[in-house]
């Protein structure tokens, strides 16, 4: 399928492709007439060969991707993502809760299931405070989920934690 590389997100207009990568493989938005993949899920998608991108009339390659989620900070989300999805896990965004994912387990899916982890994505070498941890586990607690934190190291191995909330 043919996409087109728009500032900040992929885009094809709805077609039978783009219907069935976003009603049965869970990616993208429908916005009217067209269909819009984040960099991260187009990247992903690149990979596996079920896309094309391109800037006008040049194909992008996947290492320019891979260099453009570099250059937006966002290369150690995309290798969280794609690990999850190779996992078999349907993976959105979780802007709305402070994290960078909301996941779906095996067999859910956005509109037939609630999510049931927020993940947020750190590398080994980031400083973050306690307070900061805390706050991130009420929100998930908050709205029923529980917090995954995925720390990418500089080999690109991810390491996850599931960190609760819990009354003594």
């Amino acid at each position: 399928m043919r996409c087109q590389l728009i500032r900040d997100s992929v885009v094809s207009d709805v077609n039978p492709r783009a219907l069935r990568l976003h009603n049965k493989s869970h990616y993208g938005i429908l916005d009217g007439n067209t269909f819009k993949l984040s960099l991260i899920e187009a990247t992903y998608l690149l990979e596996n060969k079920r896309i094309n991108v391109y800037r006008g009339n040049e194909k992008i390659s996947l290492e320019e991707m891979k260099n453009i989620l570099r250059r937006h900070n966002l290369y150690q989300k995309y290798l969280v993502f794609r690990d999850l999805r190779n996992r078999g896990y349907i993976v959105k965004t979780g802007l709305k809760y402070g994290s960078e994912f909301r996941l779906y387990e095996r067999g859910k899916a956005p509109g037939k299931g609630h999510s049931k982890y927020l993940v947020r994505v750190v590398t080994e070498d980031d400083i973050f405070n306690v307070k900061d941890i805390v706050s991130q586990v009420r929100v998930a607690h908050s709205v029923r989920k529980k917090l995954i934190m995925a720390v990418v190291d500089e080999e690109e191995d991810i390491s996850y934690y599931k960190i609760e909330w819990i009354r003594p």
